[in-house]
């Protein structure tokens, strides 16, 4: 299994930390319980997994965080890569008859939507 970082960088106040974000995530055939595993390694919990269907499911991880999970073997992409990784993987799965429907507004929500148009291009 391979986990990815990307370099959303997104502003935002969560909880109560007002930092810049990204998104810890992995590919659309991994596990999600190996993906648990490494943000306990680097000190997540296991509450701020963003619980949605692949490929929306992640963690917001801090750029401190982001660095620590690099180092920790993290594969660091660009929210471009990301994008096209998901919209490859989401193109796969309609070819299957596998993909669950996912709008557009469902993305924006989750902080890749720019990604995801990028990818669309």
């Amino acid at each position: 299994m391979t986990v990815y970082v990307d370099d959303w960088r997104q502003p935002a106040r969560v909880r109560r930390f007002n930092r810049t974000w990204s998104h810890l995530i992995v590919g659309p055939h991994d596990d999600l319980e190996e993906l648990h595993a490494f943000a306990a390694r680097i000190g997540l919990r296991r509450d701020s997994f963003q619980d949605e269907p692949w490929p929306l499911a992640h963690y917001n991880v801090t750029e401190p965080k982001r660095r620590q999970a690099i180092a920790a073997g993290a594969v660091p992409i660009t929210w471009r890569e990301a994008g096209r990784q998901m919209r490859e993987a989401l193109s796969r799965a309609r070819q299957t008859g596998t993909a669950q429907t996912i709008s557009d507004h469902r993305l924006a929500a989750a902080g890749l939507a720019c990604a995801w148009q990028e990818a669309r291009i």
